[in-house]
């Protein structure tokens, strides 16, 4: 399951002088995936080398703004985000590819997804819409009181969130992951490339780490029921911390959406079981 370092690495300049960042495994001519990150990551964490190269695929991992290479946009929001993915892609000559969302970057793709950004999606151990009334009697009290500072005050909120390090993400993944998770995270490979993801998310300062927060714990106004595009939503059984009852309740919002649900696994599914993810979302471009 080792991950490697991209092949390419780049910037995008957008139609306003703004600066995408990008990276690229795997054959240049194969089929462009999208990859939108986990929180605080950059563009250098990418998935299982083996999935990429069996697979045949281009995998191409963005900076979302504020974040490694990509240039801040204050007050930013999930659509600004999904406009930029639609205008990347058609300066690359992706047409409309599918998409693999990891974590903090689910609503994001999601907001692609009902914009027709992208053509399949894949929301791997997403996180979900907690600031929904429904799970607010399930969070934790710090998580609850998060979430409500997020949707009242979020001025306050990215406060907060700004006073995160990469180390301090480093830390709270490993103590918050079960034992299967950490070994995959431990990995030598993989160590190196998430701090150097991590490194590199936050070497803008946090801001981009802290308004993707904001924007991810707070209200998401993405009309899921307007997603047209096939979706899959997977979590490993042993993740219960991003999503209350495993994506259940986020899946029955998406039309046609399917659920997975990966035994022996956590939040570490992306990189466990990357090869079927991501055989499962090519197989939905192969669809009439």
């Amino acid at each position: 399951m080792p991950v490697v370092p991209p092949a390419r690495v780049g910037e995008e300049r957008l139609p306003d002088g703004r600066l995408l960042g990008w990276a690229e495994w795997g054959r240049e001519d194969g089929t462009p995936v999208l990859l939108c990150p986990g929180a605080a990551t950059s563009r250098h964490l990418g998935l299982d080398a083996a999935a990429v190269d069996d697979l045949g695929i281009r995998l191409i991992s963005l900076d979302r703004p504020g974040l490694g290479a990509s240039t801040p946009v204050p007050r930013r929001t999930f659509a600004d985000f999904a406009a930029d993915v639609r205008t990347f892609a058609h300066r690359r000559e992706l047409g409309r590819p599918a998409m693999v969302a990891h974590s903090q970057g689910a609503p994001f793709a999601l907001a692609c997804a009902a914009a027709g950004a992208v053509g399949a999606l894949a929301v791997v151990s997403g996180a979900d819409e907690v600031a929904d009334p429904r799970f607010a009697d399930v969070l934790p009290p710090r998580l609850r009181h998060l979430v409500d500072l997020a949707v009242h005050e979020p001025h306050r909120a990215e406060e907060v969130f700004a006073a995160f390090t990469a180390q301090a993400m480093w830390e709270m993944v490993l103590d918050g992951s079960p034992a299967c998770d950490v070994a995959v995270y431990r990995e030598e490979s993989f160590t190196a490339a998430y701090l150097r993801a991590l490194r590199e998310g936050f070497a803008q300062g946090a801001g981009g780490y802290a308004r993707d927060t904001v924007l991810a714990m707070g209200r998401w106004g993405i009309d899921l029921a307007s997603i047209t595009v096939p979706v899959d939503v997977w979590y490993g059984a042993e993740d219960l911390g991003h999503s209350p009852d495993q994506g259940a309740w986020l899946t029955s919002r998406i039309p046609s959406a399917v659920r997975h649900l990966v035994p022996g696994t956590g939040g570490a599914v992306l990189w466990t079981h990357g090869h079927r993810i991501v055989r499962v979302l090519l197989e939905h471009g192969e669809q009439p």
